[in-house]
């Protein structure tokens, strides 16, 4: 649908409106103070403080991140609460690479490698996968448990000296 107009900019009736309000705003001021017994104003004192940028006068910053120690990653594998097997650098506590996740219930656990075939939107590369692809599928249980999984999982992909 196409509207024309035969005006370029405002309409009258916006103009005077504004003006109106414009003019009278020391009045209007007033009068919604009186109602509001002062909340008007501190309704506005409140907003135009919060617009204000933060200043760090006088103010304690701490630095949450963790403190990197090493410039090169000591990657390890770790299982976490949510059963997403991971790689971890020790020093930053970040993840370097989703390696999968643990899958089913109480009753039967199983290791999915992150696999597009298993549904992972970023999965591992194809060296890895040759790597540890023989995992995939492997059951939890009490003679392979999680972290024995992990320690395994190390011990194929990271270097050791020997």
């Amino acid at each position: 649908m196409d509207i024309f107009s035969k005006r370029e900019g405002p309409r009258l009736e916006d103009v005077k409106a504004r003006r109106l309000l414009s003019e009278n705003a020391g009045t209007i001021r007033k009068l919604a103070d009186q109602i509001s017994n002062g909340g008007f104003s501190k309704m506005q004192a409140d907003q135009a403080r919060r617009r204000e940028a933060p200043r760090p006068d006088g103010l304690i910053m701490h630095d949450m991140k963790a403190r990197v120690t090493n410039d090169v990653p000591e990657p390890y594998v770790k299982v976490s609460l949510n059963n997403r097997v991971v790689l971890v650098d020790k020093s930053s506590g970040r993840q370097l690479q989703m390696l999968g996740e643990i899958r089913g219930n109480f009753l039967s656990k199983r290791f999915a490698l992150a696999t597009g075939d298993n549904g992972f939107i970023s999965p591992v590369d194809d060296d890895m996968q040759t790597v540890i692809g023989h995992l995939d599928g492997a059951e939890i249980t009490g003679d392979f448990t999680e972290s024995q999984l992990a320690a395994t999982l190390e011990a194929l992909l990271l270097p050791h000296d020997d």
